[in-house]
């Protein structure tokens, strides 16, 4: 032991962070990060206390608003902050719930029958991430103001006018000393507003957004008085239904409420999203587990009921979820989260009351509908005679296993280096293309597998047929982590899996059919951030001994505006067999000098969307997403 070092330890370095100092010193701790999704964070934190106020009856409407300055208002109409002096502080309320960790209608009786809050922080940290915030309340006749720099109060609440309205409106600007980027995302915002609409049927959301024109803001409207039917509406309106409309129950417990929505389609895949007091529960929990259990259990009873499940006959939990859409959602007076990232519900009763109300609601429903009843048993052997034959596709790939070199797909050029960490592979389009990479490539940690044309749209197929496909049996060999119920990352050879195709609409519609067999197949390398898209230039312009590189006509035009239309020889790249082995390096492969985007799954939803309108049965549909997305289709961040 290092004595010297320890006697450095003492009393004088136990440091004592006062008021909401803890908060700018370890920001990570409160919001998660400091990059763009701890920024959107704080807009959720202020408008979980609108929501609040909308759980418990005293509010209907909500208006977010992103101001020409870059700030962002959050206004409601519910009863507004208390405005009296707490007189154990001195201080207003106001002050209290802006200054205090922990201080709010969340932490003792009476104020929350149920609250949205995941963490309980709120207005106080996002007071002191922002550069400054006001706080405008409007009750008892009165309108109350106070203006905050860095989670320090200019002045005391004051009454600034007179009003007959009630309501909170908290407009703050982030601080840049704490933040990596102040760009409020309109589509990020967007989906969380349309998510909580769908979650609080009746509640109005207006979101404005005035930074490109104070005239003509974009501007969105949510109300669903449907509330989660329609969320499951939304997210089978591309495809054929089995049951004639959503079906929909809903049941008081003694700890809270329960409502869950679900139709099944024509589709081979299971969307369910669950929610606890309107958060996200990704990580399921309680409440999911015991939706799962019942539902398995009451079709094969009926199915054993009706005689349609012989002898020892029953199903699976996946063969009774094919094709399944759902929303689940819980609003509880005390929700327990737990998990890494505090989105999975941990209390233990709501899994025998989810499981009870499954079996009373979904139960009755089938044999009060024997035909819909009948129809959804017979899809399911169906999927059950699907999943059998996938399980023998593994296995047959699980014997060719990328554990033993010489099983590895022959067109795979490898690397050498064997620390999985330090490795990529290029999935590369074409022959031509794959060639000039193998030469320019790194070879000690650079691999590269090229495929042969289009890959099989797995949107459209069960996975037993996707096994089938070579090219997609030559990507999951190579990167030895297996697919599906058999996928284990600890396995992966390549920390990243890059997509290298070229830049036209062949290429974006490899690159889609790609990501979908990533999505629906091997999401987990989405989640965790292995799966990049390369982005090899368009234009090459040679100016004497000088070569400029342009990766899109944005950055082209730019060029030929400052140095006019006569600056050299313009060379339009049609694909990357075009480019020399030294080109592609220089460009696309060397990580000194390239651009990756990587692949994301920021939003569940909207990425489900995408996949199912690009690679889905409406080809018109298509056509216009990819009109008015074309930069996305080039570098989707799903």
């Amino acid at each position: 032991m290092d004595t010297k070092v320890q006697s450095n330890y003492g009393e004088d370095q136990i440091k004592v962070l006062e008021g909401l100092e803890p908060v700018r010193v370890r920001p990570g701790m409160y919001i998660g990060s400091t990059d763009e999704r701890g920024l959107h964070h704080l807009v959720y934190e202020i408008l979980d206390n609108s929501i609040d106020e909308a759980l418990s009856g005293y509010c209907d409407s909500i208006s977010i608003e992103i101001n020409q300055d870059g700030s962002v208002s959050v206004t409601d109409n519910g009863r507004g902050i208390p405005t009296g002096i707490k007189k154990e502080e001195g201080i207003s309320a106001v002050e209290l719930v802006l200054t205090k960790l922990h201080a709010g209608g969340k932490f003792g009786d009476g104020g929350y029958k149920i609250s949205g809050g995941l963490h309980g922080v709120g207005l106080s940290v996002v007071n002191a991430l922002s550069e400054w915030l006001t706080v405008e309340v409007r009750q008892n006749g009165h309108v109350y103001f106070q203006k905050y720099h860095r989670g320090i109060p200019d002045d005391r609440l004051k009454i600034v006018g007179d009003t007959d309205k009630t309501g909170t409106k908290v407009t703050f600007y982030p601080d840049a000393e704490i933040f990596e980027t102040l760009d409020f995302k309109y589509a990020t915002l967007r989906h969380r507003l349309r998510e909580l609409a769908f979650l609080n049927k009746g509640l109005e959301i207006i979101f404005t957004d005035y930074r490109k024109s104070a005239t003509e803001p974009e501007h969105d409207y949510f109300k669903f008085d449907g509330g989660i039917i329609e969320f499951v509406r939304l997210l089978n309106s591309m495809h054929e239904t089995l049951f004639s409309d959503v079906l929909y129950f809903h049941s008081d417990t003694e700890t809270g409420e329960i409502e869950y929505a679900l139709q099944y389609n024509d589709t081979y895949n299971e969307t369910i999203h669950a929610f606890a007091n309107n958060i996200n529960t990704e990580e399921g929990g309680t409440h999911l587990d015991g939706f799962k259990t019942s539902l398995t259990r009451v079709i094969n009873a009926y199915g054993k009921q009706a005689g349609l499940l012989k002898g020892d006959d029953s199903l699976s939990g996946d063969d009774v979820r094919e094709g399944l859409v759902c929303v689940i959602s819980v609003k509880l007076t005390n929700p327990q989260f737990e998990g890494q990232t505090k989105t999975k519900l941990g209390n233990s009763e709501i899994r025998g009351y989810m499981s009870k109300i499954v079996s009373d609601t979904f139960g009755t429903y089938l044999n009060e509908h024997p035909k819909e009843a009948k129809e959804l048993i017979m899809r399911s052997l169906n999927a059950q005679k699907a999943r059998e034959a996938a399980r023998k596709a593994r296995e047959e790939a699980r014997r060719k296993s990328p554990l033993d070199g010489a099983s590895l797909p022959g067109k795979l050029a490898d690397c050498s280096e064997k620390d999985a960490s330090k490795c990529e592979i290029f999935i590369v389009e074409g022959d031509s293309a794959g060639g000039t990479a193998k030469t320019g490539r790194d070879r000690r940690f650079q691999a590269i597998l090229p495929l042969r044309g289009k890959i099989l749209n797995v949107e459209k197929v069960r996975i037993h047929r996707a096994l089938e496909n070579e090219e997609i049996k030559s990507m999951i060999t190579a990167f030895g982590c297996n697919i599906g119920e058999d996928f284990n990352e600890s396995k992966l050879r390549y920390n990243k899996i890059i997509i290298m195709t070229d830049a036209d609409v062949d290429g974006s519609h490899i690159r889609i059919l790609m990501l979908t067999f990533f999505f629906r197949y091997m999401k987990p390398l989405i989640e965790t951030g292995h799966i990049y898209i390369a982005q090899p230039p368009l234009y090459k312009i040679t100016k004497g001994k000088q070569i400029l590189y342009f990766y899109d006509d944005k950055a082209l035009d730019s060029y030929y505006e400052a140095n006019g239309r006569k600056s050299g020889d313009l060379q339009r790249f049609k694909g990357l067999g075009e480019m020399n082995d030294v080109q592609l390096w220089e460009t696309t492969m060397s990580p000194a000098t390239r651009t990756l985007v990587q692949v994301t799954m920021e939003d569940a939803v909207k990425a489900n969307e995408i996949f199912t309108i690009l690679m889905g049965e409406e080809p018109e549909l298509r056509r216009q997403f990819i009109e008015e997305n074309a930069t996305l289709v080039k570098d989707l961040d799903v």
